[in-house]
């Protein structure tokens, strides 16, 4: 529940939302970059005359890159400021657009989809840390899960930018606009977001905690004069109460006094584990192959996929209605709960499907349970670990740390993502039960995680965080 200073908290409505839409902008491109490739896949894999294996490199390793460009973005952003580093992640999507639409080959659609893995990944760590440092305590979790609906929504548009392309050219492959195929078309028309993102960066403030850092007290005052109505110079006070001016941030902060990592960066880093562990990409990565490899047409597996993109996004929609209302703490327990049940249900399903050629079919009313377990699972992930981590990223830090330590558990965050995305496949082939069981698994240690170790921050200003 918010403390009596956060309810009391008067601000501008407008101007704050204002602020975090630009930054979520970053989420959107997030969204985006990671998901257009998807109907470019079969068309470039022809074009360039690649294998399975390269061509899972092609796709997978921008996920790697994502992790250098979260590491990078936590100490640049302590450097340079928040907002050079959104135009700095602008320029990496615009380079990666060109450089993909006009790849000749698989090695360097590996290093375009590189930078803009850089640039996905520095895109992940500046927006939760933007959000909370402009926003008013009692709406930050709200605001802050801005990102999360940012990053599902650039899933969906992308995904329906690759079937408008592919559609007005009559198939990916087809030659489209200046003689170009409508595939690299896909990759072209992340140039309008980019653009926009860049150009919309330069119109909003510098956070007011950079400012102080900096010794700008003055201009922190002013930046905080437009959002908040009163309270401006002694939140300043208790801002520079918490940041020391003599060094810069770095690594070796994250350590305590006995030399040792201090407890809150793991627990920032085993949330963006745990994130990924319960196997939420395999859904976005691999449900039309999943759904295909268990009886369903390909036209039914690709609308199961636009159903569970559209149900993200609407869940999204009720965990900022709930995020502020019953704390991140009690969201992410329910999530979890929720998580291991419908991922349960989903292992228990495939234990129990007769194998035919190799693959497990689901007969009667399995297939019905299956998909409706799936649909649960992003439900129950979409309306608390979805937003709930990147939130609790946020803000979970004190000032002195947050850029540095939130670019180490978004980095953990990508690692993870690649780990479980590329080791789908292998464990699939044990058995898709073993898949689903290993997430379950995950689902239920994240439970006792939350309960045991992770701290509530609602309600409560940066500042206070220890």
């Amino acid at each position: 529940m918010p403390t009596p200073a956060s309810a009391q908290e008067r601000f501008h409505v407008g101007r704050v939302v204002q602020l975090a839409a630009v930054a979520a902008l970053g989420g959107f491109l997030f969204g985006f970059d990671t998901a257009v490739i998807n109907g470019a896949v079969t068309p470039m894999r022809e074009a360039f005359g690649m294998g399975a294996g390269l061509t899972g490199f092609v796709v997978s390793s921008a996920l790697l890159a994502c992790m250098v460009g979260a590491y990078l973005a936590g100490a640049l952003a302590d450097r340079i400021g928040r907002i050079r580093v959104m135009v700095a992640a602008a320029v990496l999507f615009t380079i990666s657009a060109v450089g993909s639409g006009l790849a000749v080959g698989p090695w360097d659609m590996i290093a375009w989809r590189a930078v803009g893995g850089i640039g996905v990944g520095a895109a992940s760590v500046i927006a939760p840390a933007y959000i909370a440092e402009i926003s008013p305590a009692s709406v930050r979790g709200r605001l802050g899960s801005l990102q999360q609906l940012a990053i599902v929504v650039g899933i969906f548009v992308a995904l329906l930018s690759d079937f408008a392309i592919a559609a007005a050219a009559g198939g990916a492959a087809n030659e489209s606009w200046l003689g170009l195929a409508a595939w690299r078309w896909m990759f072209i028309a992340e140039l309008i977001p980019a653009l926009a993102y860049g150009v919309l960066a330069l119109t909003i403030p510098e956070s007011p905690r950079y400012l102080v850092a900096q010794g700008e007290p003055e201009k922190a005052q002013h930046v905080l004069s437009r959002i908040l109505f009163d309270g401006v110079e002694e939140r300043i006070a208790e801002i520079a109460r918490t940041v020391r001016r003599e060094t810069k941030a770095s690594v070796a902060d994250l350590r305590g006094p006995a030399g040792k990592v201090l407890p809150i960066v793991w627990i920032g880093i085993a949330l963006s584990v745990f994130q990924q562990f319960v196997g939420i990409n395999v859904i976005f990565y691999y449900s039309a192959t999943l759904w295909q490899s268990v009886g369903f047409t390909e036209s039914d597996a690709l609308i199961q996929t636009v159903i569970t993109s559209v149900t993200n996004i609407v869940v999204t929609l009720v965990a900022i209605a709930l995020i502020d209302r019953i704390g991140r703490r009690r969201l992410l327990l329910i999530g979890s709960a929720g998580m291991f049940v419908t991922l349960g249900t989903m292992a228990w399903i495939f234990s129990q499907a007769p194998i035919v050629d190799g693959a497990p079919v689901l007969e009667g009313n399995a297939g019905i349970i299956a998909l409706l377990a799936a649909n649960g699972f992003v439900v129950f992930f979409g309306m608390s670990w979805g937003p709930g981590v990147w939130v609790l990223l946020g803000e979970m830090f004190n000032n002195r740390i947050r850029s540095t330590a939130l670019g180490i558990a978004a980095a953990a965050q990508w690692l993870a993502n690649f780990a479980i995305s590329t080791s789908f496949p292998a464990m699939a082939e044990l058995g898709l039960w073993f898949a689903y069981g290993f997430y379950t698994l995950a689902a239920l240690a994240s439970f006792f995680f939350v309960l045991r170790l992770v701290p509530e921050t609602s309600g409560k200003q940066l500042e206070d965080m220890e």
